[in-house]
């Protein structure tokens, strides 16, 4: 069953098209890395270029589900090929085709080695992470979930640093230690369901339908944030990420940075706050006391760090506490940005992981003090990583300012006091962000080496431009982004609230109304009321 205006199956076309790239390389012979790079290349611009169809037909008036595509599976236990996207969804998939393309050509020179594998699994990473973002039946995402593990295994492994077994062993017991326990959670709900209606399904628009004892959703809520916290990952669950970032070649660090980290905020997103919003309004103190933590600690690593890739990777943890702290404000300002702030860190981290790539395919070193005056020589390379690190430290008019404001302001309604802490995190990141830059751009050149540095080439910028265009385009005018998926981050709100108790209810709006005054409370409430749907509706139907 197909549901949408274009009639076709456009979902199942974006993961197939990377999967049927990945099997024509497979009979590419090896020496034709030219070839091998270019066909690579095409096929993930071919499924970046498809997914902006997805645009022009993408309703951003509903939070209901579209483009859908439904059909039997496994039909004895209740699993259905069942996708479909909502604008959260839209965001993190265009972002996805994004990335892979990038991510690609940014490999053109870096990788000599067992190109054709190489290329052949990005583009089956690319398949599995537009799966977990469209998959609307739980063992279906599962399966796109671990589909994503392998390829990355691979990458690290095979194309990865010195310490790369290390680094590979510990994200893959990590990684699977919390799969494991998100499968129990997955399969709690589908009894339970089955229970109070006597449909044993994994459809998620049907298990969406019933209000679960609290008790079954605080345990299914643990599993989920095992699952999802440790892909984050939130402290204290981040320790694998430093080392799989440094062990990554470039390309699997702006992909792992970009996408895989934002799989598990999805996850808190699509599945924890409205499935379980009665564990999700409990647990909240608890996850915003980890998000500060993460966002304060994870940025005094960073300013420890002697190697930039290092500090990169230890800011991602700082940021993503930052979009968790977002989430769980639990009101629209805040998931919207904690939404954004995901787009925003997969452009702006990405972008710095390539720029290190960079550097480091010309001096194979990535010590801080082995750089210091390099605008001298690099005077392109150096202007657009000024552009990349002001957007990561938020700086008005790049995107990450957008973001941090509205997860600020979200999270001030929550709590004042996470809010100072939170705050913390925007001074630090600027103080670590622009050290590292001031002695890696600017300064003399106390290094021989770096006399001889050449700047970036014409493939090195045209990798770079996109990156610098979506800064100053979200940064000047974010409305074109927050829209696509305001409905549905208003929805998940108003779910959020709605499950809470009445007294509770009554002190959010006593603080909405000290805040925004008090003459717009009524209204709002009245609001509410009146177009309030049953919770059987939560996210049914399609466009």
């Amino acid at each position: 069953m197909i549901e949408n205006a274009l009639g076709i199956p456009i979902l199942s076309i974006l993961i197939l098209i990377p999967l049927l790239g990945a099997g024509a390389l497979f009979f590419f012979p090896n020496g034709q890395k030219e070839a091998i790079r270019s066909t690579a290349f095409g096929v993930a611009l071919v499924n970046f270029v498809i997914s902006l169809i997805l645009l022009l037909y993408f309703d951003s008036s509903t939070y209901k589900m579209q483009f859908v595509e439904k059909a039997a599976w496994i039909p004895g236990i209740g699993v259905e090929y069942f996708l479909g996207m909502d604008g959260i969804s839209l965001l993190l998939v265009l972002l996805t085709t994004f990335t892979s393309s990038i991510a690609i050509l940014a490999s053109w020179s870096a990788i000599e080695e067992r190109v054709k594998e190489y290329m052949i699994h990005l583009l089956i990473l690319e398949a599995g992470m537009i799966g977990v973002f469209v998959a609307l039946d739980m063992i279906l995402f599962f399966v796109f979930w671990e589909i994503g593990l392998i390829p990355m295994f691979f990458l690290i492994g095979v194309w990865g640093g010195p310490r790369k077994l290390y680094a590979n062993i510990k994200f893959f017991l990590y990684t699977l230690f919390g799969s494991v326990f998100m499968l129990v959670g997955i399969l709690a709900l589908y009894y339970a369901h089955g229970s109070a209606t006597g449909e044993y399904t994994f459809n998620l628009l049907k298990l969406y339908e019933v209000s679960y004892p609290y008790n079954l959703q605080w345990w299914v809520f643990l599993t989920f944030f095992l699952g999802f916290a440790i892909k984050v990952p939130v402290f204290p669950f981040h320790t694998w990420l430093p080392d799989a970032h440094v062990e990554a070649p470039t390309a699997g660090s702006v992909i792992l940075a970009a996408v895989l980290l934002k799989m598990g905020t999805y996850g808190f997103v699509r599945f924890n706050l409205p499935l379980l919003a009665d564990a999700s309004r409990a647990f909240t103190p608890f996850i915003l006391v980890l998000a500060v933590i993460g966002i304060v600690y994870g940025a005094f690593l960073a300013m420890a760090q002697k190697d930039i890739k290092k500090l990169v990777a230890y800011s991602s943890v700082s940021h993503l506490g930052a979009v968790m702290a977002g989430l769980f404000a639990l009101n629209q300002q805040g998931i919207d940005g904690g939404v954004l702030q995901m787009i925003n860190h997969g452009i702006s981290t990405g972008g710095l992981f390539l720029v290190i790539g960079m550097i480091y395919e010309r001096r194979h070193t990535r010590l801080i003090s082995d750089f210091g005056g390099i605008a001298k020589v690099m005077p392109v390379y150096s202007a657009l990583v000024l552009i990349i690190v002001f957007s990561s430290i938020g700086l008005p008019g790049t995107n990450g300012f957008i973001g941090e404001i509205l997860i600020l302001m979200g999270l001030f309604k929550m709590s004042a006091l996470a809010t100072v802490f939170a705050a913390t995190g925007v001074i630090l990141g600027a103080a670590y962000m622009l050290w590292m830059t001031q002695r890696v751009v600017f300064g003399k050149i106390t290094k021989r080496e770096n006399l001889d540095l050449k700047d970036i080439n014409a493939r090195e910028v045209l990798t770079l431009l996109p990156i610098i265009g979506l800064i100053l385009w979200i940064g000047i005018y974010p409305k074109h982004f927050l829209s696509l998926s305001s409905a549905s981050t208003a929805r998940i709100a108003e779910i959020v609230e709605r499950n809470a108790p009445k007294t509770e209810r009554v002190v959010h709006a006593e603080s909405a109304a000290h805040a925004e005054g008090a003459a717009h409370v009524e209204p709002a409430a009245q609001h509410a009321d009146a177009h309030a749907p049953v919770h059987a509706e939560a996210h049914g139907g399609t466009h």
